[in-house]
């Protein structure tokens, strides 16, 4: 059964998110939006077109462009000069929504440079997914992609985020998932609670909710594969004495810069360094 109706598009650039699971979590617009593109591109081809063969849709005669993180500089000429030429262009990364951790933002940013239609059409996305299903807080939230893989890189970024008071959300791969646990659980402490959804909207698809403790414990010998969205619930503690955290600055500012300050007071204090770094920079501006 044919589920698309025969459009014509207006000529620019569709960003299409496509399912990241079941293929049959992909919306209607979507699929007229890839049966009428004059131009079809992906961050893996070969996916794409295993889903239009899925949804009954002919690629017929229509280009159909690799576009992602290695070939970008040599494919964004073409797909720009498609746009120039006055042609739709539909493009779709492997899985969820464009530029949410995947390829596409430099393709944008020429787009629109070049003062070409930009048009979203949105769909599946897995931090969204997972966060409707997690338990934890979506009032406020902050999407932070992977963390580096770097150990001590990585401890600082958790570090940095320790006092943030929304839900944070990262993308993870399955044999970094204990690792990265671990490390939550030294810089985060161990009864922060956090939620591990795997597989979202697949076959295997699995939600562990717990402490970090727990959540550790459980993935230490646990061999799994698959994508992975990890949820820590935002900070609790007591506000922040700022009068505190302004006077440890001007204090370190005297001998040191605004970067290594904030560093060093953040770290000291168990603060935002984020927070901490604009604080600075307002006293050092004061002070000029």
């Amino acid at each position: 059964m044919v589920n698309y109706k025969s459009i014509k598009l207006s000529p620019g650039l569709y960003f299409v998110s496509t399912p990241i699971g079941s293929a049959r979590d992909i919306t209607l617009r979507a699929l007229d939006i890839l049966a009428n593109a004059d131009v079809l591109a992906a961050e893996d081809t070969r996916t794409l077109k295993k889903l239009l063969e899925i949804h009954g849709i002919q690629l017929k005669n229509r280009s159909l462009i690799s576009y992602h993180d290695h070939n970008g500089g040599k494919a964004r000429p073409k797909l720009l000069a498609h746009l120039e030429q006055g042609k739709s262009i539909a493009y779709a990364s492997e899985a969820g929504t464009p530029l949410i951790a995947d390829p596409g933002f430099s393709l944008l940013t020429e787009v629109l440079s070049a003062e070409n239609n930009v048009i979203s059409a949105p769909g599946p996305c897995a931090l969204i997914a997972a966060l409707t299903v997690a338990g934890l807080p979506t009032d406020r939230f902050s999407f932070e992609g992977f963390l580096p893989n770097n150990k001590s890189q990585k401890e600082l970024k958790l570090r940095d985020l320790r006092s943030y008071r929304g839900t944070l959300i990262f993308y993870e791969s399955a044999k970094r998932l204990s690792d990265t646990l671990l490390k939550s659980v030294e810089v985060l402490g161990e009864d922060r609670q956090g939620v591990v959804c795997r597989e979202i909207t697949k076959k295997f698809e699995d939600t562990q909710r717990g402490s970090l403790k727990k959540l550790s414990e459980f993935y230490c010998d646990k061999n799994i594969k698959g994508e992975i969205v990890l949820l820590i619930a935002g900070a609790t503690d007591p506000d922040v004495d700022l009068n505190k955290v302004e006077q440890h600055l001007k204090d370190a500012l005297k001998s040191m810069s605004v970067k290594d300050s904030a560093e060093a007071v953040a770290l000291a204090l168990n603060v935002s360094r984020r927070d901490v770094y604009q604080l600075a920079l307002k006293i050092k501006s004061r002070s000029e």
